[in-house]
């Protein structure tokens, strides 16, 4: 439809031009200046839509176009997306049951709560560096210290303990939440820059107006917005799903610091 309204309009000043020259010469002479001007504008008009036209048909877009097209915010989601992916491999390995609180150690620290073997249990934690070893490291402290040690003491300084390496598990489960909450407001920022380069165009003169222009800010508002929710949704997910863990986790946390209260209380004395 653009081609033949092109055409049409080329077919217009060809008779205009050719009724001109029939009627009276001169006038044709000093408006030829104005029709090469309009001819110009009309080229001009049919060069931006064939490009439009190209770049609407083109259906197939590689990556390293979308990047041109997002800008430099897309190498920053790019970033963050690395990170997400590191960080989830990170939290698969050491949340789990064996690097928190491992069954065989628990065991063994018991054993020798229960007869007294402070100095042997202690060596044994400082070794290892999960955290039922810091708490049962935090217990042996205030036992050695105190001779008759209180109970109600001793629970206050097992339970803030474990509040804190609870509260250091969930911390480090947060940088999933950071990263699902900045990358679709990384996002947002590319689709205000991109309609911003959009309107920009036509700011200043609208008649001069670049369709392809007008397209390329759309284009990279919209890139920039799906690539801020690629990295988003993810790291959500992965948010919920090691949240979960870490409240697994922590309740375990809890029944081994029980253990460990109550063993210390019913210890053998040598």
């Amino acid at each position: 439809m653009v081609h033949r309204i092109s055409l049409w309009t080329l077919f217009s000043l060809f008779c205009g031009i050719s009724l001109s020259a029939l009627g009276q010469e001169t006038p044709v002479t000093a408006s030829s200046e104005t029709v090469a001007e309009s001819l110009t504008n009309v080229v001009n008009d049919l060069t931006k839509t064939n490009a439009l036209t190209n770049l609407l048909k083109d259906p197939q877009i590689n990556v390293q176009e979308l990047i041109s097209q997002g800008g430099f915010l897309v190498y920053l989601l790019f970033a963050m997306s690395v990170a997400l992916v590191a960080l989830v491999v990170f939290f698969s390995v050491s949340l789990n049951g064996g690097r928190v609180t491992p069954r065989q150690f628990v065991q063994d620290i018991n054993v020798m709560l229960r007869h007294s073997r402070f100095e042997e249990a202690r060596v044994r934690c400082k070794r290892n560096s999960s955290a039922a070893a810091a708490i049962a490291l935090a217990a042996l402290e205030y036992v050695e210290v105190s001779d008759d040690p209180d109970q109600d003491m001793l629970r206050e300084v097992i339970e803030g303990e474990g509040i804190r390496q609870a509260g250091r598990l969930q911390t480090q489960v947060n940088y999933l939440l950071d990263i699902g909450v900045i990358a679709p407001m990384v996002g947002l920022l590319g689709t205000v820059m991109g309609m911003l380069r959009a309107f920009n165009s036509i700011a200043h003169d609208i008649a001069k107006a670049a369709p392809v222009e007008l397209a390329y800010g759309v284009s990279q508002a919209l890139v920039t917005t799906a690539a801020g929710l690629f990295v988003a949704i993810p790291a959500m997910i992965a948010y919920a799903m090691f949240r979960g863990r870490v409240a697994k986790l922590t309740a375990n946390l809890e029944l081994v610091a029980t253990e460990f209260v109550t063993t210390l209380l019913h210890r053998k004395t040598k």
